[in-house]
């Protein structure tokens, strides 16, 4: 079979632009092995559970699914009645880029709430968690979180818990979208369990899509008391996989050690090295008119480039368009970023934001 590669470099567009880490492709051929038991009921499953377990400091149930929609939908319909609401953050993934699913197909409410930096606190949250008891408005009865935010930032396990404590002092439990939660593990440097079952977290949507599977998530539910149903509402969304064992087996070739960390490490350190490139570039002179918006906490740099400048470089690297409004892009790196990748793409910002490549393109 012939290869077909993209003939432009690797870019900045997303950690879902990266393929398959070589230990998780292994991961899935050696599960590969004869006959085993369909939907959930095999080896591989059973070991999940166990090393998740011991990542989050106690029994847990886990739900493989395919995709990180299917995982937030899936697990907010578990925690809510048919009348139910959540409060977000307005630039949370459930709210801006799963397409209505949580409303449509989830059947619930979003609360959202805006927020500089991603994060929602206690005085954020009771914006919208109010009326309970009023037969006219949806029931906010479930906080959702991101980490790490949409924004690249990083709740620490003392924020999470001042949600969690609040959020509970209210009757409602607390949800986390953890699609890049090995990202905020590895920018923390503690462990899972610090920010998630420490802190308070009810029910987990557990990422690995993003930090070097090919299709695997997971809801990990750490308080049985916050969740029913999941067993009829996996399959009701259309997330049950019958030959699970591919899918638990990435999960745990990713947690079963260190590789969630290794990958998340070197994607951190990778945005890092971007985001002093051009801060370096800013300082001599080699770069001009950029600007940072976001602290860099986690595997997203986010800046403001001069006019023109986004889709010159877009020519060679991907890399999407964050608020069009503001000029506001996002550069994301992953677990196979380089740092080729990363000098080659700050030259390219040198050059397109020089005094001459500025002039040129004013020219064209």
């Amino acid at each position: 079979m012939t290869a077909m590669p993209d003939p432009r470099p690797r870019g900045f567009a997303s950690d879902n632009y990266a393929g398959i880490h070589p230990e998780v492709l292994a991961a899935i051929a050696d599960a590969d092995q004869g006959h085993a038991v369909a939907y959930g009921g095999d080896a591989h499953t059973a070991r999940l559970r166990e090393v998740l377990a011991r990542h989050l400091g106690g029994p847990v149930d886990v739900f493989p699914v395919f995709n990180g929609t299917g995982a937030n939908v899936t697990a907010l319909q578990s925690m809510l009645p048919r009348w139910g609401a959540v409060v977000t953050a307005a630039t949370a993934h459930i709210n801006v880029d799963e397409q209505g699913a949580p409303e449509r197909i989830g059947g619930m409410k979003l609360l959202t709430v805006p927020t500089d930096d991603g994060k929602l606190t206690p005085g954020l949250i009771d914006r919208e968690a109010w009326g309970w008891g009023d037969e006219h408005r949806a029931q906010p009865l479930v906080v959702s979180i991101t980490q790490s935010t949409e924004l690249g930032t990083v709740y620490t396990p003392d924020e999470i818990r001042a949600i969690t404590d609040h959020a509970h002092g209210l009757g409602m439990r607390v949800h986390v979208d953890g699609a890049r939660l090995a990202n905020a593990a590895a920018a923390l440097d503690l462990p899972l369990r610090a920010f998630t079952r420490d802190a308070g977290v009810d029910v987990l949507s557990l990422g690995g899509t993003k930090n070097g599977a090919m299709l695997a998530e997971a809801v990990v539910v750490l308080n049985p008391e916050a969740s029913a149903g999941l067993t009829y509402l996996r399959k009701l969304n259309m997330q049950l996989s019958s030959k699970m064992r591919f899918l638990s087996a990435q999960l745990v070739a990713l947690f079963d050690g260190d590789l969630y960390l290794r990958n998340a490490r070197h994607a951190n350190a990778m945005a890092r090295r971007l985001r002093a490139g051009v801060e370096a570039g800013l300082a001599d002179g080699s770069v001009s008119g950029v600007r940072f918006t976001r602290e860099t906490q986690a595997n997203g740099v986010f800046a403001v480039l001069p006019p023109g400048v986004a889709d010159r470089l877009r020519t060679d690297f991907r890399f999407y368009d964050w608020d069009e409004s503001t000029g506001e892009v996002r550069w994301m790196c992953s677990f196979d970023t380089t740092e080729e990748d990363v000098d080659s793409f700050v030259e390219a910002i040198a050059r397109e934001t020089s005094s001459r490549g500025l002039a040129a393109a004013s020219g064209r």
